[in-house]
């Protein structure tokens, strides 16, 4: 599509390495598989990350987030604002292992960290947005309210449901809320 070509063009013209970003996440009954994202990070970010946990603003410490994190590149600023980075991860639902809506899939760093009850999100199949998403997304810096949106996205499935919460998505998206 002209979105892709144009994403992957102005990726190669903000910084050097690849288009893609491909991360092992857990999905569906803790089976990984690999995420795909456009990419929006310097190339050594995964590295850059431990010398940066001591700034993580998530209160538990399963997930890692920092609101100015100075691994993001330019471009990937505007990219994530605009969940435009998360685009190549329709493959990942053609592919049968993402849905559009349900719980984000998690990195295997993060997931090591989970205790008991947070397992409870890997009892269905993750997805591109969901509650948790239209909730706040990255201004949710307490886990525990992640999993409380997940569980209770899975109590009340329903089609409607699904259609809201795309719908919300959108919104948020174009509010650019909780986006960084």
């Amino acid at each position: 599509s002209p979105l892709y070509l144009c994403i992957a063009l102005l990726i190669k013209l903000d910084s050097p390495g690849p288009i893609f970003y491909k991360q092992t996440r857990i999905g569906l009954h803790g089976h990984p598989f690999k995420v795909w994202k456009f990419r929006t990070m310097v190339m050594n970010a995964d590295k850059l990350q431990k010398e940066l946990e001591a700034r993580n603003e998530m209160q538990d410490g399963v997930l890692f987030k920092m609101k100015d994190d100075p691994r993001i590149t330019t471009l990937g600023k505007f990219l994530r604002r605009y969940s435009l980075d998360e685009i190549p991860q329709l493959f990942n639902v053609l592919f049968g292992e993402m849905s559009l809506v349900g719980p984000r899939p998690l990195p295997t760093r993060d997931v090591e960290k989970f205790s008991k009850h947070h397992f409870i999100r890997h009892e269905i199949l993750p997805g591109i947005t969901g509650l948790w998403q239209v909730s706040g997304r990255s201004d949710i810096i307490d886990f525990e309210k992640v999993i409380r949106l997940d569980v209770t996205y899975m109590e009340n499935w329903s089609l409607s449901l699904d259609l809201q919460i795309l719908l919300q998505t959108v919104r948020v998206i174009l509010e650019k809320k909780g986006a960084y």
